[in-house]
């Protein structure tokens, strides 16, 4: 009775284990999958064995009944896979409409009866190849280098549009009556701009179709100033200390001058592009903005400055913005309406304050003995925000000043005249037929004399 028993248990346990065995689910799916297919799709197709490692995994499009393998991968495989995806529609034969992704797994757990490879996931896409339409509507005629403009034009059928300068991307935002259907960006030549470099304004959709318009620009070249710093060692001994405090005991003063002026540089201006983001979707300035009152330009925008130590070079750096002297710790006043985006210490720029004016355009004022402002504050143009000073890399007190358009700085000579503002922003507006900006309104040009005689000869005529 006893061996019936083992027996009977032996073969109960025997199938229950096999049965248990053919019974553990499979491989997983635990893809992501794009909403849309487009011209080119990429996405990563993820699956994950729950015993053993997956043996094999593979991606197939289906549509109209026909499944067609796009991406596999069946070695060196461990429990969890990740396997890139791209799918070329033309390529495939894809037409427009609906259709499904498909992700078939095997694992290497041993089952009693093998199971064929089977989809273990399927994901319904709509196949979209029809790339989105733009049409340009007014952009500045005339850029420069270390300029600035304005770009109004028409998008349908995009998720995100923007305007390229190169490498450099500007955002764009919705402008004027909502059925208008129209979009503005405000764009920057760095100072160092290739002429050759394409101005487009790039428009992408949900399944990845990209359109591109060109901008037709004449760009006139500008020249910048040069200048020599004579680095003291007085100077290097207030300064390395104070903007390098973990510097080496074994670093000399020149170095860590080097590395304030190379390393925290370059992290400055990134953080400038970061705050660049953060931008109201609407004009806030009205007018021109304003300098300092009874302030003197002594340093210039994009001057190649080269450091000199000890009758050598040691360095060679752009200083972007201009330097504004006045008497000392003398008042520093928004030069236009805006919200304070920053207010803390800059590396080489010491205490600083950044205000945006909307649509990606920025002022910053550096070198701040003290600040009068925070974050989220609201201010006014001619408000006093700070009190100029010698914080950071500054020789002396006086106040640096840029303005910024995504982070990229510009002359702000274009920004204090009202007459290129009118002409390189609110002419464009207008002649798209959009609302204008508050301050900036575009002027007619006057007829002269002989055109309007004939003009008015023309009007009795008729």
């Amino acid at each position: 009775m006893l061996i019936v028993v083992v027996l009977l248990v032996a073969v109960v346990g025997s199938v229950a284990y096999l049965v248990w065995r053919q019974t553990v689910p499979g491989v997983q799916s635990l893809t992501t999958p794009p909403r849309f297919i487009g011209q080119k799709t990429t996405f990563t197709a993820v699956v994950e064995a729950r015993r053993g490692n997956v043996a094999r995994v593979e991606v197939r499009i289906e549509q109209s009944g026909k499944s067609t393998p796009v991406a596999a991968k069946e070695s060196g495989l461990g429990r969890r896979v990740e396997l890139p995806v791209v799918v070329d529609s033309s390529a495939l034969g894809l037409r427009e409409g609906s259709a499904t992704i498909e992700v078939w797994g095997r694992d290497t757990f041993w089952r009693p009866i093998r199971r064929d490879d089977r989809a273990i996931a399927g994901y319904p896409v709509t196949v979209d190849l029809t790339p989105p339409k733009v049409e340009l509507l007014s952009a500045t005629r005339y850029l420069s280098p270390g300029g600035s403009g304005l770009v109004a034009f028409r998008v349908s059928g995009a998720a995100r549009t923007d305007v390229l300068a190169g490498a450099t991307t500007f955002p764009s935002f919705a402008f004027g009556p909502a059925d208008k259907g129209a979009r503005i960006a405000l764009i920057a030549l760095p100072w160092n701009y290739d002429p050759a470099t394409p101005i487009q304004i790039r428009a992408t959709d949900e399944a990845g179709n990209t359109a591109t318009r060109g901008i037709p620009a004449e760009i006139r070249p500008r020249k910048f100033p040069k200048d020599t710093i004579d680095v003291k060692d007085a100077f290097l001994q207030a300064k390395v200390p104070e903007l390098l405090p973990q510097r080496s005991p074994t670093e000399s003063l020149v170095e860590g001058f080097l590395v304030i002026n190379r390393d925290l540089r370059r992290q400055a201006e990134e953080t400038k592009r970061k705050i660049g983001a953060t931008t109201a979707d609407k004009p806030l300035w009205q007018g021109p903005f304003v300098q300092a009152r009874n302030t003197k330009v002594f340093a210039n925008f994009a001057e190649t400055r080269t450091y000199v130590h000890g009758g050598k070079e040691i360095d060679r750096q752009i200083h972007f913005g201009y330097d504004l002297a006045s008497t000392r710790q003398s008042p520093v006043p928004a030069s236009n309406k805006g919200v304070v985006v920053f207010a803390e210490p800059l590396t080489i720029y010491g205490n600083t304050v950044v205000i945006d004016h909307g649509l990606g355009l920025q002022t910053l004022y550096a070198h701040l003995s003290s600040t009068a402002v925070k974050v989220g504050d609201a201010v006014e143009k001619g408000q006093e925000i700070a009190r100029t000073g010698s914080t950071g890399l500054a020789i002396g007190d006086h106040l640096h000043y840029e303005v910024l358009v995504n982070g990229i700085s510009v002359t702000p000579l274009e920004w204090w005249d009202v007459k290129w503002i009118r002409d390189h922003v609110g002419k464009p507006l207008k002649e798209a037929a959009l609302p204008e900006i508050s301050g900036a309104e575009a002027r007619d040009e006057p007829e002269e004399p002989a055109r309007a005689a004939a003009s008015r000869a023309a009007r009795r005529r008729r």
